[in-house]
Order: C-alpha cells, then sequence, then structure tokens
C-alpha cells in the first residue's frame, strides 16, 4: 500500500470512528466531511500526501467556509479549485444547519483562514509542489460542529465526556499519520493542535511547536499573520525559501 492510499485508509477508519459518537447542546449538527466530501479530500491526501514529509502542519478542526466545503483542510474554495487544483463531488451532510449550507465547490463564501494559509503558501512556495515536497496539512479532528444559532463550536469547548471520545480516535488517528509520513516536526496552527500533538507525538520524539491561528477572530492574526508566522517559523529553525512575490 503507498503511503497516500494509506493515507485515505487512515482517514476512513477515523470518519468511521467519529460518525459513531454522538454530540449533545449546544451542539446542534455535526458535520463529517471525510464522509460527504471524500472525494476531494482524498484527492488531496493521494496528490499531495506522498512521503515523508520533513514538517507537518496541524489545524484544529474544519471551518463552516473551508474543509466542511471542499474536504481539504483550511479549505477555501478558490485557493482548492484554483491553486491546490483539487475538485471533486461534495455530496451533503444528513442533517445541515439552514444558516450552513453545504454547497461544496459552489459555496460563495471565503475562508479566511484558509486565503491566508494556503495565501501565504503560494506567496512563498510559488507552487503547491515547492511546498508539499517538505510539509503537509492535515485537521486534528474532521468534524464541524454548529449550534442551533448557526455559530460554530471548537472541540475544547465540548463537554469533557464528548470532547474525550472525540479527543480518543483523533490521537489515534493522528499516530498513525505520523507514523506514515514520519515527520522530524509538528507545527501546531493554534494552541489546541498543539497541546494535543505534543500529548500524542511528544513521547514518540517527535518535536513540536506552534504557530499563530490565521482566525480572523485572533487580533494578532489581523497583524500582519504572515509575518508573524515567518518569524515563528525561522524561531523553529524550519527553513523557508525566497518569496517568489515579496510581500
Amino acid at each position: 500500500m503507498t503511503k497516500p492510499d494509506a493515507l485515505c485508509e487512515v482517514s476512513r477508519r477515523l470518519s468511521a470512528r467519529v460518525s459513531r459518537l454522538r454530540f449533545g447542546e449546544p451542539v446542534a449538527y455535526t458535520y463529517n466531511p471525510l464522509a460527504y466530501a471524500r472525494e476531494p479530500h482524498e484527492a488531496y491526501l493521494t496528490r499531495y500526501g506522498q512521503g515523508p514529509k520533513r514538517f507537518v502542519l496541524l489545524g484544529m478542526n474544519p471551518g463552516p467556509f473551508g474543509m466542511a466545503q471542499t474536504g481539504v483542510p483550511f479549505g477555501d474554495v478558490g485557493m482548492v479549485r484554483d491553486w491546490l487544483r483539487i475538485s471533486g463531488k461534495v455530496q451533503r451532510p444528513r442533517s445541515e444547519h439552514p444558516r450552513r449550507p453545504v454547497l461544496g465547490f459552489e459555496c460563495p463564501r471565503c475562508e479566511v483562514s484558509g486565503t491566508r494559509l494556503w495565501g501565504w503558501v503560494k506567496q512563498r512556495f510559488e507552487t503547491p509542489e515547492r511546498f508539499f515536497a517538505d510539509f503537509f496539512v492535515v485537521n486534528y479532528c474532521p468534524l464541524v460542529f454548529v449550534e442551533e444559532s448557526g455559530r460554530n463550536r471548537t472541540p475544547d469547548r465540548l463537554p469533557p465526556a464528548e470532547r474525550d471520545a472525540l479527543l480518543q480516535a483523533c490521537d489515534l488517528a493522528l499516530t498513525e499519520v505520523a507514523a506514515l509520513l514520519k515527520p522530524e516536526r509538528v507545527i501546531g496552527v493554534g494552541g489546541f493542535a498543539e497541546r494535543r500533538a505534543r500529548e500524542v507525538l511528544g513521547p514518540s520524539g517527535v518535536t513540536v511547536s506552534s504557530i499563530l491561528h490565521p482566525s480572523p477572530a485572533s487580533p494578532l492574526a489581523n497583524k500582519d499573520w504572515a509575518g508573524s508566522i515567518e518569524a515563528q517559523l525561522r524561531e523553529a529553525g524550519i527553513p523557508l525559501p525566497e518569496a517568489a512575490h515579496p510581500r
């Protein structure tokens, strides 16, 4: 089994595990893009998941206008379709919040976190192939949690019993991904992802660090996010190429 095929198997096992979990209020809807957006998700794994990777960027969970729509981590529609060159059939979750429909690649909304992250990658590395030669991007948790109001709820804010069951499934998948990609460093995109990586992979000797999350909800991220994370990456000793198009 090739590494991309093996990554797809990890994804399918994780999807099956988390699909059996149940979440109560304030979560009213749960979306699993590993299932309904399997086609573009596995296209991403197959095209860009050839290992090993020196560095893995680890996100928290899908955004409602990113991976929830395209199946790709931080997957803003425009960046996924036009720059990563990933497309595919996206079905619909069994139950959707009327204000958070899954429209797939027809979604008109921009995912700010995704445009920031992949926009920085495009500016710094120029081509996907140049970036994915050493890097890969995955999410720790594959699920989207939507409250009755339409508000997004992050995994760290779930009730303890629900959160612990979810972490158990996601920890196992992270261990499996690391075994396949053999990264020398995992970079948490934000504090939650860093903590999970440190707890799960730290004992095995994988170096773990973090960068600022690109969410517009973070005041720091709205002040030259790209410049901030490049300083963090360089401080961690991670080499970056000369930018093709300087900011």
